[in-house]
């Protein structure tokens, strides 16, 4: 009989061995396909069982979390959603997260290890620390005029510190509310699906994914290009272009937009926005010293900017026909642009020369405040050469005391800028896009403290390059101002 009682302890404990192991098995090796598995509920019910960190502008939250009383507990609310959606993005339990509320994801749910100064223990512990917040570079002030000088009008704004790269103003029109995608149902899915089905595109974000054909704003790389190669030495002389500009190898003529064009200097060119000038400069300049110049400035980067969200790659051709450069040197052909980008171009004449690596987040932190990770500032590296970005800020001056940019104009302060209009569609019969492209420096600052750019994509234009002044100028100027007066 003992035995037999053995011999079952034996079977007993050989049954204790298998369940072990198999336990073993779940929890270690098949952990990770467990938890991968769509049909597991588990881990979105612990993702959304807390309330979510904050992200904040001026030191104040634009979003929060609301108790829902469903499975999925928490979903996530937003204070002036379409303001500051080309910002934060979107937290959706049934479609993901995008922009901020992607980029700084782990701070945002609690999951960041920077969170904890024992992050093993909650790992032990299946628990998690609340949920961290992400500090914004964003200006409230200069977030709210550009929103309101687009007006819903269908365009971007992208405003920076020339000299730290910090983002003050992300705005991208038509928009929406992000908080319509928060939860799950068939409200969220309806919603979801009228935003996508949207001619407008309002979830598109026109400030960082959307490229543009630059127009004249771009005559402003092309001016530093020449400067920077010896093309040009004296920005006053005459530069013997005739009045329309034949490309090269072409029969092709390229008229002005307006009159007094014939012979400009390239003062007068950037002043008027002469396309002759430099059209003809940009060919002097040749390919590979315009590449050259568009690569420094940001353009064709090959990994791309973050900020820290992707932006979309701005692109300069690098293989190119004569009469194609000369287009293209005028924000033409293939020249496609983010505002963020054409942005930066106004900030570094406005810093100098130096390029600053633009960011939004200036720091995550831990639910009571104290630190986990700061923004860095850094250098994309220089666009063009100290002296000829002083050249280029007296030129930029002048489009707007006395040239085509003129609604820029800021009493008390000193504002540069350029106008540009882009053509586009079939036959350019599409509604030209309005540009403005502009820094500005209050009246005893030493350095300039705001660079903007303005796309307007349903401008009305009575007169090429010009309409950029009419559009996109007061806008430029609105934004500039409320920088300025932070």
């Amino acid at each position: 009989m003992i035995r037999y009682i053995r011999w079952c302890a034996y079977f007993c404990a050989l049954l204790l061995a298998a369940l072990l192991a198999n336990l073993a098995r779940v929890q270690v090796w098949e952990s990770a396909a467990y938890g991968a598995n769509p049909a597991n509920k588990r881990a979105a019910i612990e993702r959304y069982a807390e309330p979510r960190g904050d992200i904040l502008v001026d030191g104040r939250p634009v979003t929060g979390s609301r108790d829902s009383g469903q499975l999925l507990r928490y979903e996530r609310t937003y204070t002036n959603g379409p303001l500051y959606a080309p910002v934060t993005g979107f937290s959706s339990q049934t479609y993901g997260t995008s922009f901020v509320e992607r980029a700084e994801d782990q701070v945002l749910s609690g999951t960041d290890p920077g969170l904890s100064a024992f992050p093993l223990w909650y790992e032990l512990s299946r628990g998690r620390p609340a949920g961290g917040n992400a500090v914004t570079t964003v200006r409230a002030a200069v977030q709210q005029a550009a929103y309101a000088g687009l007006a819903g009008k269908r365009g971007a704004v992208a405003a920076l510190d020339p000299a730290t790269g910090k983002i003050l103003a992300l705005v991208s029109s038509p928009s929406y509310d992000p908080a319509v995608l928060s939860g799950t149902g068939t409200k969220v899915k309806d919603a979801w699906t009228a935003l996508n089905a949207d001619p407008a595109r309002p979830m598109l974000n026109r400030a960082l994914r959307e490229t543009y054909p630059p127009g004249s704003t771009f005559k402003i790389v092309t001016a530093a290009a020449a400067l920077d190669a010896g093309v040009v030495t004296d920005v006053d002389a005459p530069t013997r272009t005739p009045d329309p500009y034949p490309l090269p190898g072409t029969s092709t003529l390229l008229p002005n937009a307006g009159t007094g064009c014939e012979d400009a200097s390239m003062a007068e060119a950037v002043q008027w926005s002469c396309n002759t000038v430099m059209a003809k400069i940009g060919v002097q300049v040749g390919l590979r010293g315009m590449v050259e110049a568009a690569r420094r400035f940001g353009f064709n980067g090959a990994e791309g900017l973050r900020v820290p969200s992707w932006v979309s790659r701005s692109n300069f051709d690098t293989d190119m026909s004569q009469d194609q450069l000369a287009l293209s040197a005028i924000g033409q052909f293939n020249t496609k642009a983010t505002p963020l980008q054409m942005a930066m171009v106004a900030a570094a004449v406005a810093n100098g020369g130096e390029v600053k690596y633009p960011y939004l987040v200036e720091r995550t932190t831990q639910d009571d405040g104290s630190q986990v990770r700061r923004g860095e500032q850094r250098s994309l590296g220089r666009a063009m050469n100290p002296a000829t970005a002083l050249r280029m800020q007296e030129l930029m001056v002048k489009v707007v005391e006395d040239g085509t940019g003129r609604n820029a104009a800021i009493p008390g302060a000193v504002v540069g800028g350029k106008t540009g209009t882009a053509q586009h569609g079939v036959g350019n019969a599409g509604t030209p896009y309005a540009w403005f492209i502009s820094w500005a420096r209050a009246e005893g600052a030493p350095l300039p403290q705001v660079a903007v750019a303005v796309v307007v994509e349903d401008a009305s234009a009575h007169r090429g390059d010009i309409s950029g002044n009419g559009a996109a100028a007061p806008i430029a100027r609105a934004v500039m101002e409320a920088a300025l007066s932070g």
